[in-house]
């Protein structure tokens, strides 16, 4: 398959998956309702969020918000995909990274811009193991992204090493 293709393909993929939930959520779940999916353990909720990750710059001024919450990201996110598309050095895995990362972000821009907040409705909590924010599909994207981009260049360390 063409690289350029595959790359457009994996963003928008992230991108559809996470719009898919939102309008679900947003159609179907009353605003912070709760619906338990495992127990108290796993949940879904409808809630609104104006800032970055877990509320982060929600009480913002509005213009700094709109300069770090649709600007910067928005140039950032174009130079990666710039990035991503020129640089054919990437292996596979850290190119799938960066994809994820990218589509992430940019569901996560585009519900700032139409809706001028994200909607985020999962909720995790294994009781004091590990508990997180509410949070969404692209949220899972950028996430996954990071993670296979720091296994990713943690792999190539040890390969050069040995």
């Amino acid at each position: 398959m063409n690289r350029t293709i595959f790359i457009v393909l994996l963003i928008v993929f992230n991108i559809a998956i996470d719009q898919i939930s939102k309008v679900y959520v947003r159609a179907n779940i009353e605003l912070r309702e709760v619906i338990e999916l495992i127990g108290d353990k796993f949940i879904l909720t409808n809630v609104y969020n104006k800032g970055a990750f877990l509320g982060m710059g929600s009480d913002m001024n509005p213009t700094l918000r709109v300069i770090f919450l649709l600007i910067l990201p928005t140039i950032v996110l174009g130079y990666v995909i710039y990035y991503i598309i020129k640089t054919k050095e990437l292996d596979r895995l850290s190119l799938i990274a960066f994809c994820c990362i990218v589509g992430g972000g940019i569901a996560n821009v585009f519900d700032r811009i139409v809706f001028g907040k994200v909607t985020d409705f999962f909720f995790i909590d294994l009781g004091g193991i590990f508990k997180t924010g509410i949070f969404n599909v692209a949220d899972i994207s950028v996430t996954t992204g990071m993670i296979i981009l720091l296994y990713s260049g943690l792999f190539k360390k040890e390969k050069k090493t040995v």
